[in-house]
Order: structure tokens, then C-alpha cells, then sequence
């Protein structure tokens, strides 16, 4: 498939009635290993995981060429489409979308990191711009700080603040609202009420909303940004445990590389 026919895909699968699961992955074993599992219709990287996989703080400590790089080659893994955590752009969000899709990325979350809204907008404008000219179909998820940034805010002031800014990316032509936090059903069902059906996207977080309420509310998409990474080196520091304790592998592990 094409990247332009894999970018149409991405895009189907955000405005289908089923809610759109996606495992984040980090480097090509993951990616190989995400991609195999039956009911893996998308990947999603994470840009905390590779990040921590290269040895960096997330929040574009890492360099831009290195991160694309990474995704490029988790792309090449896998003829399912596959959407990027690139942060914030980089200070670049059009030149790191057009990058990106050179190396076969069909989607990204782009942060807006609680900037001025004026400006993110002008980054989501940009971003979008970058893929019009490359003809591509991209699946921009643009992503508020809000809720992870909010401190002692008052929640309704928080979700409001989300709610005009999730209008206003949308209004820029990115294609969906991600809203990473802890949000009650409430606050969810709120924010698609305001900004539409299949157009908000959730992380999957201890003590987050079921699957069953996120389809029930029209969410379009769940991911799981570095708790997937977490779920592995949970099992990799057991395992480690285990050995120092006189043990071993644990029953059920499975050879999948």
C-alpha cells in the first residue's frame, strides 16, 4: 500500500463506529510484535518510549533527525498504517510532518504544550499545510496540555479551556482532539458533546474511563503512550527479581523474537 492509501486508511478508522485501539510502540521489535497480534488494525508510537529507549528525557530532549529516524523504521516493520508522537514539532511542526511522512508516518500527535493558543494554532496550520503538499491524508491529532498541565485549576475552567482549544485545532483542519489526563465520563462526555462524535481521543491511564464507556460516548481512539513500555519493563524487572531471588522465567512467556 501506499502511504497516501495507508493515511486513508488511518483516517477511516478514526470515523468508523468502533472505537480505535492502538498499542504505542518504540522500536522495531515492538512494532514487529504490535503488528502480528490479531486485531491490530494501527500502530502508534510513543515519544516518551523512544525517548527513554536512546537514553533521553522526553519533551524533544531527543533530536528531531533521531526521532525520525525511529519512526521511519518502525514504519518500515509493518504494512498497517502508523501514527507518531512528534511532540511539538521540534520548533518545526510543518518541516517535521513533511519528514515524517517521507518515511512512511501517516498520522501524528502534535503538542500544543499549553503555548499561546494563537500560536499553536499556527503550528496545527502548518502542520496540516505540510501534508496538503505532500498529498497525503494525514491523520493530525492535536494534542492539549490542559489537563496535564492544569495544577490546582478549577476543573471546569480546565475542561473549558480544552473545549476552545480542541475547537480551534479542529477549526485548523487537524483531524482529531487529544485530550491525555484522567477525565470522568462526565468530562468526556462534555467534551464530545462540544466538539463532535469520533473527533476526541483518550489515554488509556490507571483509573481512566472502560473501553465500553469511551465507545458508548463516541471517542474515536484509545492509546496507551508509555504504559506499554511500562507493561514491558514491568515483566523485564520481574524477571530480574526472580533471578536475584534463585528463580526464573515465569510460566507463560512466550519467544516472540
Amino acid at each position: 500500500m501506499s502511504t497516501a492509501d495507508k493515511a486513508r486508511d488511518l483516517q477511516a478508522l478514526h470515523a468508523a463506529p468502533e472505537l480505535l485501539r492502538v498499542v504505542n510502540v518504540w522500536d522495531a521489535i515492538t512494532a514487529k510484535v504490535v503488528s502480528d497480534i490479531p486485531g491490530t488494525k494501527a500502530l502508534a508510537t510513543a515519544s516518551h518510549g523512544i525517548a527513554a529507549s536512546r537514553g533521553y528525557e522526553d519533551g524533544e530532549n531527543i533530536p528531531r533527525d533521531e526521532m525520525i529516524a525511529e519512526v521511519g523504521l518502525i514504519a518500515r516493520q509493518t504494512s498497517l498504517p502508523v501514527s507518531a508522537d512528534l511532540e511539538g514539532g521540534y520548533g518545526d511542526p510543518g518541516g517535521t510532518i513533511a519528514r515524517a511522512i517521507g518515511v512512511g508516518i501517516v498520522g501524528a500527535n502534535l503538542e500544543d504544550q499549553m503555548k499561546p493558543l494563537a500560536e499553536s494554532v499556527k503550528a496545527v496550520e502548518a502542520a496540516v499545510a505540510a501534508a496538503q503538499s505532500e498529498g497525503v491524508d494525514f491523520v493530525l491529532n492535536a494534542r492539549t496540555d490542559a489537563f496535564v498541565k492544569a495544577g490546582d485549576r478549577d476543573p471546569a475552567e480546565v475542561l473549558k479551556d480544552a473545549i476552545e482549544r480542541g475547537r480551534a485545532y479542529l477549526d485548523a483542519g487537524a483531524s482529531n482532539f487529544f485530550v491525555p489526563g484522567k477525565l470522568d465520563e462526565a468530562q468526556w462526555t462534555e467534551l464530545v458533546g462540544a466538539l463532535g462524535e469520533r473527533k476526541v481521543n483518550m489515554i488509556g491511564i490507571p483509573g481512566s474511563i472502560s473501553q465500553e464507556a469511551a465507545q458508548r460516548i463516541g471517542l474515536a481512539r484509545i492509546s496507551f503512550g508509555p504504559w506499554s513500555q511500562n507493561t514491558a519493563l514491568t515483566a523485564l524487572a520481574e524477571l530480574a527479581e526472580r533471578a536475584y531471588d534463585g528463580g526464573g522465567l515465569a510460566e507463560g512467556v512466550r519467544k516472540l523474537n
